[in-house]
Formats: C-alpha cells, structure tokens, sequence
C-alpha cells in the first residue's frame, strides 16, 4: 500500500499522551474532559494492539499529580516522562526516548492544548516530523483557547484530526487484522 503525507503510517507513528493528570483534568470542563479521556483510551487501545510505541509526558508531577487512572490503567508497563517545560521536545528524556524508535510521525492526544500539547506539536514540527493531534483528545480550560490552539498547529503544518479518522488511517484497510478489533473501540 502506497504511503501518503496525509496519513499517519503507524509502523512510523508514536502515540504521545501529554500532560493528562490529576489536577489538570480537575480544572477542565467536565463535557471536554470526558470525551478527551475517552478518545484518548481508544487511541491507546488501538496503538497498543497496532504496535505503535505509546509515550506519557507528566508537567510538574509534584504539583499537578500524575496520570490519571484511567490513562495509567491502560499503559501499565508505560514509565511517564516528568517534564517542567511545556514541550516535551525541550526535556532530555523525552528525546532520548524517542531518538531510538527512529519514528517521524507522531499522534498527539492530552492537555493544555494551547500550552502543551501546541509547543510539542510545533517543535515536534520544527523537526521534520510530521505531527497529527486527535482534536477531540485535547483540551483546554476554555473553548477559546483550545481553538486558538488548533488554529495555530494547523498554521504551522500540524494536521488536526480525530480519533476515529485516525484509527483509520493507522489501519488503511478494511483486510487488515485489527480491523474489526480496532473497529469495535469507535462503535
């Protein structure tokens, strides 16, 4: 199957889960928060069964807390990168984890949106990867924001999609093993 810049090949991705921790999740807007938890589940899910390296970054743990259970339960074998600048890209860590992989696409799903996930997008960018955020996997404590922050991704080459477009485009094909499997998580 041909590759295309507008899809995401998943044996080049990287699922990155920014910043989804306690007390920023308790400062979001319960409508987006719960939506965000939930497409970024199915996202893990899918990225697990799919073989798809999944990434956790944690801003400040000692005062913001950690990954919330809902994303930890899914990633138990997954060791969070605690970071204190915004983009993961500015912590050693989180590029030494990724240099490795030698992977050039990166999912990005988690919060703020206009914070943290928008500088790791654009640095991530910057770099020459190419860079998709799952928007209905983002958020931000208000409406304005979070659209600002797509807004200026999308400025910047970063391409704004969904979950389920992406789920898709990760599996190209209706033959492909996982299809029903990784179909199921969006039903």
């Amino acid at each position: 199957m041909t590759t295309t810049p507008h899809f995401p090949d998943r044996a080049d991705s990287v699922l990155l889960i920014v910043d989804m921790q306690e007390r920023l999740l308790a400062a979001m807007p319960e409508e987006p928060r719960g939506k965000m938890l939930r497409n970024a589940g199915i996202l893990i899910q899918a990225a697990r069964r799919l073989g798809i390296p999944v990434l956790v970054s944690e801003q400040y743990p000692k005062g913001l807390g950690h990954t919330v259970s809902e994303i930890r339960g899914l990633l138990p074998d997954v060791e969070p990168i605690e970071k204190m600048v915004f983009s993961c890209v500015g912590e050693e860590r989180f590029t030494g984890a990724i240099a490795p992989l030698g992977r050039r696409s990166y999912v990005l799903a988690g919060i703020e949106n206009h914070v943290c996930v928008l500088q790791t997008a654009l640095d991530l960018a910057a770099a020459g990867n190419r860079v998709w955020t799952a928007r209905d996997a983002t958020c931000s404590r208000t409406r304005e924001n979070w659209k600002a922050g797509n807004e200026v991704m999308a400025r910047a080459g970063v391409t704004i999609s969904s979950t389920e477009i992406l789920l898709f485009q990760w599996l190209r094909t209706a033959a492909a093993e996982e299809f029903r499997e990784i179909s199921k998580l969006v039903r």
